[in-house]
């Protein structure tokens, strides 16, 4: 059965061509779909019967399914996604007084193994299907409903969960372009935020094919700590990071790239650290957003110490930056920056190789 949440325009509506029905109905039927939530054929009361019928002899609009939902006392929401086998992965609302901020899943788990995240620690197990990436949006907007304007409360996106996006490259364009789409969800490009820990080929692919606000999870100022720390960093290192992000901003819809920068205690928020951000990143137009480590059972790392936050900060604000501070949202249900972990079961055996076991 051919499930619609995983069309976008153009492909919805060469299925519907495919199944000999007037191709100007999937613009309707992606109003039903992703503007009004609809989940059932019937429920498009402007569609004949006929091709009611016709499309629930063929096709389902199946959504993922909320196992578990959490709520802090700042107000985050997160939810399990149930994605079968016993998998599942984390999707975080964050509210704020100017927006509403959905953070989405692109993997179930994560291959990159960046060391100071939990996701990472879990392992991998497979990329999401688009219906799986879009029916987080779909699920959200149904759970928070509207605010008292009658607005969708959800006005950002950003592909932050669990997972490497430009590693689930076309199934993430694909929903990136149903978030677009103004017989969708309409959001503007400048909303919809994709972070990549650094998979150059793809961020140039990205830039060709839909481009979005873009943060780079950058974390290190020199190529043998982020080695360790963001171990893509050995494939992509960072003279052709910076080159990427350079060339990404003849296409981006904002004049520059966020560095998301995680502070760790002693390992990456020194001031020396600061000079050597500086020297990296002076010819590409950027922002840091710096983030206070958000500490996992058996994490390695502690988080840097307010003093030291405070100083990093104002050094690079000092050098003409623009720095912001994450807040820390949704600690206490483990749904902070790099704390999400959903359930993976690991496909690349990492854990047993970390532990010493022959294979």
């Amino acid at each position: 059965m051919i499930n619609l949440l995983d069309f976008d325009l153009p492909g919805l509506t060469h299925y519907f061509a495919e199944i000999g029905e007037k191709p100007f109905r999937a613009k309707q039927v992606m109003h039903w779909i992703h503007q009004k939530g609809a989940s059932d054929f019937e429920q498009m009361t402007d569609l004949a019967k006929s091709l009611r019928e016709n499309l629930t002899q063929r096709a389902a609009i199946t959504v993922p399914k909320i196992r578990e939902e959490f709520r802090s006392e700042d107000g985050t929401v997160k939810w399990l996604i149930d994605t079968g086998a016993g998998n599942a992965v984390e999707t975080v609302f964050i509210p704020e007084d100017d927006r509403g901020t959905l953070c989405i899943s692109s993997q179930v788990g994560c291959a990159l193994a960046c060391t100071f995240c939990s996701t990472g620690r879990q392992g991998f197990n497979r990329n999401l299907s688009v219906s799986e990436i879009i029916g987080q949006l779909w699920l959200a907007n149904k759970a928070l409903g509207k605010d008292p304007k009658g607005e969708r409360i959800i006005s950002n996106v950003v592909m932050m969960g669990m997972g490497e996006p430009l590693t689930n490259f076309d199934n993430v364009v694909t929903a990136l372009n149903i978030m677009l789409d103004d017989h969708a969800y309409g959001l503007s490009r400048r909303r919809v935020t994709v972070s990549t820990s650094g998979v150059v080929p793809a961020m140039d692919r990205l830039a060709a094919a839909c481009p979005v606000a873009l943060a780079v999870s950058l974390h290190a100022p020199n190529d043998a700590l982020r080695d360790v720390l963001v171990p893509i960093n050995q494939k992509y290192p960072l003279a052709e990071l910076m080159a990427a992000c350079q060339r990404y901003l003849d296409f981006a819809p904002r004049d520059f790239i966020t560095f998301e920068y995680v502070l760790l205690d002693g390992v990456n928020d020194s001031l020396n650290h600061v000079a050597q951000l500086i020297a990296l990143t002076r010819d590409v137009p950027c922002k840091f957003n710096l983030i206070p480590f958000n500490p996992f059972p058996d994490a390695g790392y502690e988080r840097s110490k307010p003093e030291a936050i405070r100083r990093f900060r104002e050094a690079l604000q000092a050098a003409g930056y623009v720095v912001t501070t994450r807040k820390t949202r949704g600690s206490d249900i483990d749904a902070a920056c790099g704390q999400l972990a959903g359930q993976v079961l690991d496909k690349t055996k990492r854990k047993l190789h970390k532990e010493g076991v022959t294979l």
